[in-house]
């Protein structure tokens, strides 16, 4: 199983879990009770709609605790002077990764939090997380093709630029490498 949660400077980013994602889609009173955050007020953004919610509940349901983790993540950003503890985006990897190591991720800001780069950080977040495994080698990615600042997060998670895939979208692409454990 990987890790759950990890922190960035001004992150919280966290597993989504049955639970949430239950109370997200069927009792939405209690979703920001169980997260312990505020909620945007356009929640939730666009690449984090119904179905693909409902998609990540149908995983987690399906592959139980080896699915943990490889598909949807919360960002949460830190509570500071400015503003109180709050649900800012949400990404993820779109499954566990392949058999040489390939896996991919999304993620989306929230429209309320966007231009302070906590897109950038979400992303580094993954990024950490998918090395943290072990399992992943190579990361790819397919932001919309007329969402320049969606690349432009990219870039500076040091992904580049691979062309088109099979429909047309932009693919990017970044090595992983696994931590290594003190002994």
């Amino acid at each position: 199983m990987i890790p759950l949660i990890t922190h960035t400077p001004h992150l919280q980013i966290l597993a989504a879990s049955r639970a949430l994602l239950t109370a997200a889609l069927h009792k939405p009173q209690y979703f920001p009770l169980l997260l312990g955050a505020a909620l945007p007020t356009d929640w939730p953004p666009a690449q984090h709609d119904r179905p693909t919610q409902e998609h990540v509940l149908e995983q987690l349901t399906a592959g139980g605790r080896d699915a943990a983790g490889w598909y949807g993540w919360y960002a949460l950003r830190k509570a500071d002077d400015t503003a109180p503890r709050t649900l800012v985006g949400a990404g993820g990897f779109l499954g566990r990764p392949t058999a040489d190591g390939m896996a991919e991720i999304t993620y989306s800001i929230a429209a309320d939090w966007r231009g302070q780069g906590l897109g950038t950080e979400l992303v580094a977040g993954l990024v950490q997380q998918a090395a943290d495994t072990g399992l992943v080698r190579q990361l790819i990615a397919h932001p919309p093709a007329d969402n320049p600042a969606a690349q432009q997060v990219l870039l500076r998670n040091g992904f580049v630029a691979a062309g088109t895939d099979a429909e047309g979208r932009p693919r990017f692409e970044r090595a992983v490498e696994a931590v290594t454990q003190a002994a």
